[in-house]
């Protein structure tokens, strides 16, 4: 065979390859974990239907539960109107949900500054890092309502037990956001820093805060959203005021619709402006 012929050879080999590629493209490998997903979907979806055919209904008429819950929604967001309290109360009563959200980011971001600077592995050490990342880890994995309730035995039902539970699980959440971000930050820096004689805290306030900063402010306004959220919850489930309680007593106690819709109304106003004055903030910041 001369040198044409085995390069026409290798070439008609490669076409062939080529041709198998393209029509094997687009279908995807057997892949174990994959259908194990799928499977598990698909048991689901099975439970799902399962548990609706099963399900006892005591007599209830579907038809009409739905056109009746359609009704109520209609009337609650289609003719809200307040009748137990005033404009001014519900605005007063908002500023103090709106307080309570602050209050509890303000010292959660304080205090998981400096856990987080401990809790880094290029700043820190790695017995510490690990040992705060745990106790972290397990505060996050508990719900803040549950730690409200853990801390109204000490404190009682009120606006104290929901500060305390708010603001250590705030510091849970912001530990772990703050020590990520600080991790970003390139060795080569801290080293060249360390051989320059610089000390630890000249490293984290000339290097690590510096270029860290963006991601902690969206981190700390990310929290204070969930805050603002978490405390109208904890206006009725822990006694905290605000917003919250109005709307408790609006759905459990009155059973008022309308006032139920005003005051989500209230909320979602508040909650949009939140997030136009944090991108603001952030805008400003970065440039």
């Amino acid at each position: 065979m001369g040198l044409q012929e085995a390069i026409r050879a290798v070439s008609d080999t490669d076409m062939e390859r080529f041709k198998v590629l393209r029509k094997r493209r687009g279908t995807i490998p057997f892949n174990k974990q994959a259908w194990v997903i799928r499977l598990t979907l698909l048991g689901l979806v099975g439970l799902t239907i399962y548990g609706f055919i099963t399900f006892d209904y005591k007599d209830i008429q579907m038809l009409q539960a739905i056109s009746q819950t359609a009704l109520t929604i209609k009337t609650m967001f289609f003719q809200p109107s307040l009748h137990h309290f005033t404009f001014i109360e519900a605005l007063q009563q908002i500023t103090i949900t709106l307080g309570l959200a602050f209050l509890t980011t303000l010292f959660g971001a304080v205090i998981a500054l400096f856990l987080g600077l401990l809790a880094a592995s290029n700043l820190s050490n790695p017995k510490v890092s690990l040992v705060i990342k745990g106790v972290v880890a397990f505060i996050r994995a508990v719900p803040t309502v549950l730690w409200v309730l853990i801390f109204a035995i000490a404190a009682g039902l009120g606006s104290v037990a929901a500060v305390i539970g708010m603001t250590f699980h705030s510091i849970s959440y912001l530990v772990k956001a703050y020590s990520e971000s600080f991790e970003e930050l390139d060795k080569g820096t801290i080293e060249a820093l360390k051989a320059s004689g610089a000390n630890w805290w000249q490293i984290v306030f000339q290097a690590v805060i510096p270029s860290s900063v963006n991601y902690l402010i969206s981190w700390t306004f990310m929290r204070f959203e969930i805050n603002f959220a978490v405390a109208v919850a904890m206006g009725a489930a822990a006694g905290a005021g605000g917003i919250g309680y109005d709307m408790f007593m609006a759905s459990s106690f009155y059973y008022d619709v309308r006032e139920i819709g005003a005051i989500t109304y209230f909320i979602l106003a508040f909650a949009i402006l939140i997030e136009i004055i944090a991108s603001r903030i952030k805008k400003k910041l970065r440039s």
